[in-house]
């Protein structure tokens, strides 16, 4: 796993939003950010799983969440636009976002990749990803050191048979979050991407469906590094991939 022992409340005061808040990976951030002082914005597609992790935050003692329902496959530009303005009069700035939200779609031979399918994955891995990043940074740039976090995969550096549009569609988010990086180096803002590695998901049960779960990595235990790439002691790390496993 990264080595990174985080203090409590290395977070505190920051407000941090969460993409795919709902379950999996995204889930445990959140938990995990609101347990060390951070305010989170929760951002997903299914408002019962949101208010779920919404009453556990507050169960737990976090300060009191926000919730933005929302679809990246139908998100429009200013949908996101709108967001980041809300967040910027809201709370007056963001300190960080973990772009966490991704499609799968299908794993199937590159010859029967399916079109819908294949505009459905870059619109939410890639598009979605792009306007709100575009939206949201000057938001991220009222804090003092922000942090935008992407998220990318094994397949996003190294194509595998059958893994498509979400492999090429990892590819772009390395790609996207290095424009970024070296745009905004000399600035208050950071962007990095993680390679979660197998961790015992939803998304990775769906895509190893005969794979032992009880196997693999916790979300619980690959947070070292999410909760290090939101931190300050972060700040001097830009345009990396860094794995968590």
């Amino acid at each position: 796993m990264f080595d990174y022992t985080f203090s409590e409340n290395c977070l505190l005061n920051k407000t941090i939003l969460v993409t795919g808040a709902g379950s999996g990976i995204g889930r445990q951030s959140a938990l995990t950010y609101a347990s060390l002082g951070a305010t989170v914005i929760l951002l997903g597609k299914t408002v019962k799983k949101l208010e779920a992790v919404y009453d556990e935050i507050l169960e737990n003692g976090g300060a009191e969440p926000a919730i933005i329902p929302l679809d990246l496959k139908g998100a429009t530009k200013q949908n996101y636009i709108d967001m980041s303005s809300t967040i910027a009069s809201q709370f007056g700035k963001l300190d960080g976002a973990l772009f966490n939200a991704s499609m799968l779609g299908e794993l199937t031979p590159y010859s029967q990749v399916h079109e819908q399918i294949w505009n459905d994955v870059i619109k939410v891995n890639v598009t979605a990803q792009h306007l709100m990043a575009q939206a949201l940074i000057p938001t991220l740039l009222l804090a003092d050191n922000a942090s935008l976090v992407f998220t990318s995969s094994g397949v996003g550096s190294k194509g595998r048979a059958f893994w498509g549009a979400y492999s090429v569609s990892k590819f772009a988010t390395e790609g996207l979050m290095q424009v970024i990086a070296d745009e905004y180096e000399d600035s208050t803002l950071r962007v990095n991407a993680i390679n979660p590695g197998a961790t015992a998901t939803p998304m990775r049960a769906s895509a190893y469906p005969a794979e032992e779960q009880d196997k693999l990595a916790t979300a619980v235990q690959i947070m070292p590094l999410y909760v290090y790439l939101m931190s300050d002691d972060s700040k001097s790390v830009n345009g990396e991939v860094l794995k968590a496993q």
